[in-house]
């Protein structure tokens, strides 16, 4: 998957990147480790996590058809959703794929330049995550609280525009601290615990350290992180302050049932977010680290379909046309 997306990343950064690869550091290569377990546990890894990827993009490619294809979908909120779901997609492929590989490899190495770009493609994608899920907080507080006002303010071209701020800013917040990063010398060893390459085994490894640049980046992600989060909870107070305003019950648990599944996102997508890069001292073993990483880089992109799905039912009727369980009126 690294070689297939090389032509993403700009052909200046990665030869800013290689250059400092024979002048900041002495490895060529790390290890990723993965889940270490007897031959007959990896064959299980292998397959379950073959299974979760494959249902995965199954599931969020449906979403995404679903809403190319259907006219009833080609509002603000599901074109959001599809982008999101087409996110989700490249988001699990960033790692998945390799993490099979290096399960079968008997080598389990990464150069120096692909670790980098995983780094980089990972953190990305989960940056625009994090931006898609402000914004689609922030049409759901259009669509309860100014309802009458939606239609002329979230309109088709700031839609678009509020989309294309999302791919454009996460892939362009993360150059910076990878950057500094592999500026650091590494001399050996280089074994990763982990299945990829993440900011706080690299430090481990790097041979000086580096508490300047640990603050700069882990503070980086507590505002990628928190930025949107805060803006989703802002969004989300002001929705529940207008529910509660509502006199029928009736009402009440419609407008609750519109925000249900978002926020079932964002409690999976943040609660092992924040665990994991929020709080990077907190001493929790490797192991611990990898499960919490698995959950919101692997099991959460699994989820979001059918969360989404179950709890709506224009998109669970848009769904059985794109899976052919049901057949168009003639």
């Amino acid at each position: 998957m690294l070689r297939i997306v090389h032509f993403l990343i700009p052909s200046v950064f990665l030869t800013a990147l290689g250059s400092q690869n024979k002048t900041r550091h002495f490895v060529s290569e790390f290890i990723l480790l993965g889940f270490s377990a007897q031959k007959e546990m990896q064959s299980f890894f292998f397959s379950m996590i073959l299974i979760l990827y494959f249902l995965t993009l199954l599931g969020n490619g449906a979403i995404a058809c679903a809403v190319r294809w259907d006219r009833r979908l080609h509002t603000p909120m599901y074109i959001i959703l599809g982008n999101f779901s087409f996110l989700e997609i490249w988001y699990v492929s960033s790692t998945v794929p390799n993490m099979l590989f290096n399960i079968l490899s008997e080598t389990k190495t990464i150069s120096f330049s692909g670790c980098f770009l995983q780094f980089y493609l990972f953190f990305s994608l989960g940056t625009t995550e994090c931006f898609f899920l402000s914004i689609m907080a922030y049409d759901r507080y259009l669509a309860i609280c100014r309802p009458l006002h939606y239609p002329s303010i979230m309109t088709g071209k700031f839609c678009v525009i509020l989309i294309c701020v999302c791919w454009v800013g996460g892939f362009l917040c993360y150059p910076v601290p990878i950057i500094l990063i592999s500026q650091l010398p590494f001399c050996g060893p280089n074994i990763i615990d982990h299945y990829l390459c993440d900011p706080g085994p690299l430090f481990a490894l790097a041979c000086v350290p580096a508490p300047s640049i640990k603050f700069i980046c882990y503070t980086f992600n507590s505002m990628i992180i928190f930025g949107p989060f805060l803006s989703i909870l802002g969004s989300y107070t002001l929705v529940l302050r207008a529910v509660l305003r509502i006199p029928s019950g009736a009402g009440r648990k419609k407008a609750f049932s519109t925000c249900g599944s978002h926020l079932m996102v964002v409690s999976l997508f943040y609660g092992t977010l924040m665990v994991m890069y929020v709080s990077p001292t907190s001493g929790s073993p490797a192991g611990m680290h990898k499960v919490v990483t698995l959950i919101y880089s692997a099991v959460t992109p699994f989820l979001n379909p059918l969360i989404y799905s179950l709890r709506n039912k224009d998109m669970k009727a848009a769904l059985k046309k794109v899976l052919g369980l049901t057949t168009s009126p003639t």
